[in-house]
C-alpha cells in the first residue's frame, strides 16, 4: 500500500494509477508520542555505540490519497528531553558544547519531497533545523500499515532511518583519544518508530 508518489514503470508519460485503498487514509494525522520513538545512535570512543532518544516531541502528517505526492510531515522536538540513560551525559549534551538547549530549545523537521521506492518502502526529504542551522536530510521509511485500535482511533505506522554528519549543523565538540581517533563520531544514525492518529 503506497502513501507517496509512484512512478509508472510501463510509461513515464502516463499518470501512475492510485491504489483505491489510499482514499481511506486521506486526512490529517497527529503523532502519538506514547507509541512512537525518536532515537539516535552515536559511536563512542571508537569501540561502542551509545543510544539515546527524545522524550518530548510532537508532529503532524497530511496524507493525500488522491495525490500522494502532496503528503507532508512536520516534527518539533524539545531538546531538553534528550535521554541517553546517563544524567551526566545528558547534561553535557544540553550544554554549550553540543545542543545549547537554553538558546535553541527546539529541533524541527519539515518535509519538502516524498517518493516511492517500491513496495512499502519510501523516501522523504525535508529541512532539519538544529542550532538555528537548516539543512536537507533524507529519511528512508517503511509503511507498516493502517488499523483502527480498540479505542476507535484510526492509526498509521511507519519505521524510518537516516544518517547525518553532526558537524554540518555546527555540532563539532570532540576529544582526542590517546590511542587515536575521537571520543564521539561525526556520523549519527537516526531511528524512528511512528504511530499517528487520524483527526476527526
Amino acid at each position: 500500500m503506497g502513501l507517496f508518489n509512484r512512478t509508472n514503470s510501463a510509461s513515464s508519460a502516463a499518470a501512475a494509477p492510485v491504489n483505491p485503498d489510499l482514499a481511506a487514509l486521506t486526512g490529517e494525522y497527529t503523532l502519538d508520542p506514547a507509541h512512537s520513538t525518536l532515537g539516535f545512535v552515536a559511536r563512542h570512543a571508537m569501540v561502542t555505540n551509545v543510544k539515546g532518544k527524545f522524550n518530548d516531541f510532537g508532529g503532524t502528517l497530511h496524507l493525500d490519497g488522491g495525490d500522494p505526492s502532496r503528503s507532508t510531515a512536520a516534527l518539533d522536538i524539545t531538546m531538553d528531553s534528550i535521554d541517553t540513560g546517563s544524567a551526566d551525559r545528558d547534561g553535557h549534551l544540553k550544554s554549550a558544547d553540543f545542543f545549547k538547549t537554553e538558546e535553541f530549545p527546539k529541533m524541527t523537521f519539515r518535509s519538502t519531497k516524498a517518493e516511492a521506492l517500491g513496495g512499502d518502502d519510501y523516501r522523504i526529504t525535508g529541512d532539519l533545523t538544529i542550532l538555528g542551522t537548516t539543512k536537507p536530510i533524507t529519511i528512508d521509511l517503511e509503511f507498516n500499515g493502517a488499523a483502527t485500535d480498540p479505542f476507535g482511533n484510526e492509526r498509521v505506522g511507519f519505521e524510518g532511518k537516516a544518517e547525518l554528519l553532526r558537524s554540518e549543523w555546527g555540532l563539532t565538540w570532540n576529544a582526542a583519544l590517546e590511542t587515536g581517533g575521537v571520543l564521539v563520531s561525526d556520523k549519527i544514525k537516526l531511528n524512528f518508530d511512528i504511530s499517528a492518529i487520524k483527526q476527526a
